[in-house]
């Protein structure tokens, strides 16, 4: 690999490791309310930048496109472990309803309670994913509507045939991966839903553990990203990166003891 892909992929995987630390002290907060608004996605955002540029050089200049490269050249090619590697492939009703046969497979359980079993877990993740396809369904019938060629048909909903295949035909184009769910989470937690986290006597009972289960997934992310990018770069150039870092850095977090290959 060329020397500026190198620094590429060691700058966006110590980004990752800024955001581990980041969650780590938050985890010593007294009320998780106060630090519910956490640096979570950046992690993820860094670790797959890492992973994109390992893989073929590039650099994705805005979240959206990051994680449509991300899915086209990881989750796309089964090339992500689980449990992020769940894809669906197009938003279509059908094709989406087979498609969430697997996930829902594992186990059903709803969002609006704590999990307490793998097969609850999995049931979230299945939620999420589904939840996280009605959205961007939604937002792509938002985009439709106002394009020229909605409005050339005269139509005003989606009820007649043409008017259904300029919605059909955009929800073909949509795929749903990992990288998505956590840009969104990102706009739940960081805007709309930000008020809710900060109101309310019952919320940092009910937050309890949150920090912890953030740092968890950013971790095994992470570790999922280190182990790739380990491979492309070599075992030698990975080993002197987390050394030297090791030895240099001015973070609590010790990158060694998560990435060492």
């Amino acid at each position: 690999m060329a020397e500026r892909e190198i620094n590429t992929v060691c700058e966006q995987m110590l980004f990752a490791l800024h955001q581990l630390a980041a969650l780590a002290a938050l985890e010593l907060a007294p009320n998780k309310a106060d630090v519910a608004r956490s640096t979570w996605y950046y992690g993820i955002y860094g670790a797959a930048s890492a992973m994109i540029a390992a893989g073929d050089g590039s650099f994705p200049d805005t979240h959206a496109a990051t994680a449509q490269q991300w899915d086209r050249q990881f989750a796309a090619n089964r090339l992500v472990v689980a449990p992020f590697a769940d894809r669906l492939s197009n938003l279509t009703d059908v094709e989406l309803k087979k498609q969430l046969e697997g996930p829902r497979g594992r186990g059903k359980h709803s969002l609006t309670v704590k999990p307490v079993s793998e097969e609850q877990a999995w049931g979230c993740i299945a939620e999420y994913l589904a939840g996280t396809a009605d959205w961007e369904q939604w937002n792509i019938r938002e985009r439709v509507r106002a394009s020229r060629e909605f409005r050339d048909l005269g139509a005003d909903s989606f009820r007649t045939a043409a008017a259904r295949g300029l919605r059909d035909a955009a929800y073909a184009k949509r795929s749903i991966a990992f990288l998505h769910q956590a840009s969104r989470y990102r706009g739940k937690a960081n805007y709309r839903d930000a008020i809710y986290l900060g109101y309310g006597k019952s919320v940092p009972q009910l937050l309890d553990g949150f920090i912890v289960d953030l740092a968890s997934v950013l971790r095994a992310f992470s570790g999922m990203a280190a182990a790739y990018c380990a491979a492309r770069l070599g075992r030698q150039i990975w080993s002197d990166f987390v050394a030297d870092l090791e030895a240099k850095r001015a973070l609590s977090l010790s990158p060694s003891s998560m990435w060492a290959i």
